[in-house]
């Protein structure tokens, strides 16, 4: 299911995370989609939401820090 981890080991060298439990992190799939540990910010984030996006009953809003996002972006493929 889990092809790779996109950026680094959050608890990598000792590294602690604000999630006693976890941490965010960003996998690469092996069908290509992406699967995100973050927080679940469903609740108020619908409410917000521009008028052209929606979020389905099965589907959630994940915050992640903006580090996790930047520091995995040499990781994410380009388009073919």
């Amino acid at each position: 299911m889990f092809l790779r981890r996109l950026g680094p080991d959050p608890h990598a060298d000792g590294a602690r995370t604000a999630a006693a439990q976890g941490c965010p992190d960003i996998f690469e799939l092996e069908n290509g989609d992406f699967a995100i540990i973050g927080i679940d910010i469903t609740p108020e984030a619908t409410r917000a939401l521009p008028a052209t996006a929606n979020c389905g009953p099965d589907e959630r809003i994940i915050r992640i820090p903006r580090q996790t996002l930047i520091l995995a972006k040499r990781d994410i493929p380009d388009i073919p």
